[in-house]
């Protein structure tokens, strides 16, 4: 399962998705929108993608996830729009037989997708707008 989506990401439907019965974990990360931020108080974060571009890089850090470590499958789920301080902008959810493999997997995921991926932050605080360039 791989998606980029507007509405509220279901952490249980990821988990589901990430499940193997071979697997002795699963791991999971679950980004959400801080209110600080680069010395700013934030109000709300603003997500922006390029979809169907998207998907492609998510299969393409699977593929390259797979061919790392021993992972069964890989579940990735991250939001669009406009979202409020606690609320969930990206889920991962990784199964291996060991968890090595997982916590190592599922943080390169996240570095990853955060290197390769169009998705767009922008920050709202208090003293402005400001697009985040977490490319670098």
């Amino acid at each position: 399962m791989i998606e980029i989506t507007p509405d509220p990401i279901d952490v249980q439907k990821v988990m589901d998705a990430a499940f193997s019965p071979d697997c002795g974990g699963v791991v999971v990360f679950i980004g959400t929108v801080r209110n600080f931020s680069r010395g700013k108080d934030i109000l709300r974060l603003e997500y922006d993608a390029y979809p169907e571009m998207a998907i492609k890089m998510l299969e393409r850090i699977v593929d390259e996830i797979k061919g790392k470590w021993d992972i069964r499958k890989v579940a990735i789920s991250h939001r669009t729009g406009v979202l409020k301080i606690g609320e969930i902008a990206v889920v991962i959810a990784l199964s291996a037989p060991h968890r090595k493999d997982a916590f190592a997997a599922c943080q390169y995921c996240i570095d990853r997708l955060k290197e390769i991926v169009p998705i767009w932050k922008k920050e709202v605080a208090i003293d402005g707008e400001t697009w985040i360039d977490d490319h670098a």
